[in-house]
């Protein structure tokens, strides 16, 4: 099942452009590895990976034939969300091996129908939980594997999501039928690092979320058009904001509290109309806590309290995370590095 590294991997991606930029980074011709071939259904999208990666490059807009072609071993599936179950599923009884961005699918029975192919297949599987990447969160991790809180009893996260109008109300992401819930696309992120970070997963949750302000723009684009979801620090404040999609029913402010199956309890806060976008975590455990201020390295800090004390605002320790390339934090090119050593049997995923 798995490639050797004398033998040379051939990439595809499903929906090139937008987040499909993440398959770049897994074109590495000095380690065997290609990007080959893209798929989707805008022009711009199949011009710019030809120009990148030559005229060879093989492009369509139907990923069918992408998928019908023998010389490629795997796809990177980056496309919307509501289409994660048929595009994966496809590519798996097509026999590739798929990295699937995550949410894998935005319903519970799409999740499992896609395990299944992968399964029976006996493909490789490999979801984009590129969090689990980013060094600051690799950071609090490593401390507490180090015992440095004891452990671990409490997790909360806040997360500010001020481009929250640009990037998930002015397209596909603000309609239910589409992405479920922001809870789903956008804080499936943030869960899953607190159930990695924690050591459980949830077994018990009660959540409320509503849309408590964008439905209170009357200026929306055509439906025939596509939403622009470029961020500008100039769309402030949010009631200003113009174009949005002409459906809106997902929620732009959400709470939710977990009880995990090792007895941790932990909460998830996201608003989609900050004015400063960054996510905060704290842990507790028993023996002290960690809390991140910032989330970007090179403007991020990891603080440690472990004596009894008053107020303190820097921690007993303070860990400044270093700048890094590449996207989200170096993450992306981070993550496609690790897909790949999967592929060829060299290591495990770092998501199950």
């Amino acid at each position: 099942m798995a490639k050797s590294k004398n033998s040379e991997l051939r990439i595809g991606v499903i929906g090139a452009g937008g987040r499909g930029r993440l398959a770049w980074n897994a074109h590495q011709p000095e380690n065997g590895v290609r990007l080959v071939a893209g798929a989707d259904i805008s022009d711009k999208a199949l011009d710019a990976l030809k120009e990148k990666f030559g005229p060879d490059t093989f492009v369509t807009k139907d990923y069918r034939k992408l998928l019908d072609r023998k010389d490629i071993d795997a796809v990177f599936v980056t496309s919307p969300d509501f289409l994660h179950e048929e595009h994966a599923f496809a590519a798996l009884e097509a026999g590739k091996h798929v990295y699937l961005e995550k949410p894998m699918t935005i319903t519970i029975a799409g999740c499992d129908r896609v395990l299944d192919a992968a399964v029976r297949n006996k493909r490789r599987l490999y979801l984009g939980h590129n969090m689990r990447h980013m060094s600051i969160v690799l950071k609090m991790k490593e401390l507490i594997d180090q015992g440095a809180i004891g452990q671990v009893k409490a997790a909360w996260c806040r997360h500010f999501v001020a481009y929250g109008c640009d990037a998930y109300f002015k397209d596909w992401h603000a309609e239910r039928s589409k992405a479920t819930s922001l809870l789903l696309q956008k804080g499936a992120h943030d869960i899953d690092v607190m159930h990695w970070l924690c050591g459980g997963f949830t077994q018990r949750v009660n959540a409320l979320g509503g849309l408590t302000l964008y439905h209170l723009i009357k200026d929306r684009h055509d439906p025939k058009e596509r939403g622009d979801a470029s961020w500008s620090n100039d769309n402030w404040p949010p009631l200003s904001q113009k174009g949005l999609n002409p459906i809106i029913d997902v929620e732009d402010l959400s709470m939710m509290q977990m009880q995990l199956d090792n007895g941790v309890f932990a909460s998830y806060q996201q608003c989609h109309y900050t004015p400063d976008g960054w996510r905060n975590y704290t842990f507790i455990g028993t023996e002290g806590r960690i809390e991140n201020f910032g989330d970007s390295p090179g403007a991020s800090v990891v603080r440690l309290w472990n004596r009894r004390t008053h107020y303190n605002p820097y921690g007993d320790e303070q860990f400044f995370i270093p700048p890094v390339t590449g996207g989200h934090g170096g993450a992306d090119p981070s993550i496609v590095n690790e897909f790949i050593s999967v592929l060829r049997g060299e290591a495990k995923a770092t998501t199950s």
